[in-house]
């Protein structure tokens, strides 16, 4: 009979495993008979960088973890040795042990779960295939790239200070707006031309009247000389 502190280690282990497969996303179970020390700490060190928790696990306590989670399914694989990788990345743990896999057949894949539910083999394969969560990050950087730099030149300016937030906004809004056709500039109005009233004639000025001519007094008799 096992002793009252080996049973109450053993359901201290249990329910660390239960919060370990209700906090993951997605799991992975592996059977790593086969591995040198050299290929398992590569593995090990694999599953770090990708922010994966792994550890060698008794399918015992495993077991009796799956069956308060709801992951009864995994029973028929816990045999052997297991070791359990787990993450809050959907596709992290599958991704590196698949592609760790090619190179080592010695792993096995057994079996796998996500968000609550048990995985086949097909699934987890299929799981693997698709990219990674930084290379989708990468994907959608990549396709918002330009607005993303746009935004970060404006919060530049802004920064700066000097500009107005409605300056860059209407800024921001006229080269948004395909350019408009030039109208044409407008033909001038000609002005109809407006007739001068007929300069009136002058009235001849009348003729100065002729000075009637001054007739001279006709001269003196000259007085007979003097006797």
């Amino acid at each position: 009979m096992p002793s009252e502190k080996v049973l109450e280690a053993k359901k201290a282990q249990v329910a660390e495993l239960i919060e370990v497969l209700n906090g993951a996303t997605t799991g992975v179970l592996v059977d790593y008979r086969g591995l040198t020390v050299e290929e398992d700490t590569k593995l090990r060190n694999n599953l770090r960088e990708a922010g994966v928790k792994y550890f060698v696990v008794k399918n015992t306590l495993l077991r009796l973890a799956a069956n308060q989670t709801g992951l009864e399914d995994l029973d028929s694989i816990l045999h052997g040795p297991t070791a359990l990788a787990v993450s809050d990345d959907a596709v992290a743990p599958a991704k590196v042990l698949a592609d760790f896999a090619k190179e080592n057949e010695t792993l096995e894949i057994k079996s796998g779960f996500m968000d609550g539910k048990v995985l086949s083999l097909d699934e987890i394969k299929t799981l693997a295939k698709t990219p990674s969560k930084e290379t989708l990050i990468a994907k959608i950087m990549g396709s918002l790239n330009s607005p993303i730099s746009g935004l970060a030149r404006l919060l530049s300016t802004i920064a700066e200070g000097g500009v107005e937030i409605a300056d860059l906004v209407a800024k921001k809004e006229a080269e948004a707006q395909p350019a408009q056709e030039e109208t044409p500039a407008e033909a001038p109005v000609e002005e109809a031309p407006v007739e001068e009233a007929p300069v009136a004639e002058v009235a001849q000025e009348a003729p100065v009247a002729e000075e009637a001519p001054v007739e001279e007094a006709p001269a003196a008799e000259e007085t007979a000389d003097a006797e």
